[in-house]
């Protein structure tokens, strides 16, 4: 997928594309030193990490006043929802080099991120209506780490792959929630999960 394709399908704007181009040259220059996306994907970037956020976009509330992602890595998907237009993005990430890059991604494309350079359980003064998080753990784990992140009535936004039936079972032992999946653009074998109404399963 080419940076004009990928414009194609989201409709974003002329400047935008122009702020996530930036991204993606950071993200190249970087990869040389840090392995911050598996190698074999850079090739095809705007497919596989562009498009793959930004796809969360139109599912978003409108008005979402704050969201939090957790496990960011290279920032996907919190850095293209912050350029996109999300006013004030929270990412926790553990790696100190990936905060690193996080940062200076968000100072030259004046993306509203702030990075938290912690374990996510360490994280207990921070919430927003949507949680979101890409390629972290088992859902299960997942919402264990991201349900106290949640404020009140607030969703959890994620993408997950193939094995989301499994996951889904194993993850109702524990919780209880309402579970709506669209397939993923960016991946046939793929799903946008969101979850809804998240409490322990007591």
């Amino acid at each position: 997928m080419t940076p004009a394709e990928f414009q194609a399908t989201t409709g974003v704007s002329r400047e935008t594309l122009d702020r996530l181009s930036l991204y993606a040259e950071l993200l190249v220059k970087w990869q040389k030193k840090i392995n911050l996306v598996g190698p074999a994907t850079i090739p095809d970037l705007w497919r596989r990490h562009m498009l793959d956020s930004a796809q969360l976009w139109p599912r978003l509330p409108a008005g979402l006043p704050r969201l939090i992602d957790i496990g960011s890595g290279a920032g996907f998907p919190a850095l293209v929802l912050a350029i996109m237009g999300v006013p004030d993005v929270h990412v926790i990430e553990s790696d100190q080099r990936k905060c690193t890059f996080m940062r200076e991604v968000a100072r030259q494309t004046g993306a509203p991120v702030t990075v938290h350079t912690q374990r996510i359980e360490q994280v207990t003064d921070l919430q927003a209506p949507v949680v979101t998080a890409r390629a972290l753990a088992a859902l299960p784990k997942l919402i264990d780490l991201a349900a106290p992140l949640l404020a009140e009535n607030g969703e959890m936004l994620l993408l997950k792959g193939q094995n989301i039936d499994e996951e889904l079972t194993q993850a109702r032992k524990i919780w209880i929630f309402e579970d709506t999946r669209s397939p993923s653009q960016s991946d046939p074998s793929g799903v946008v999960l969101r979850l809804r109404e998240v409490r322990p399963n007591e």
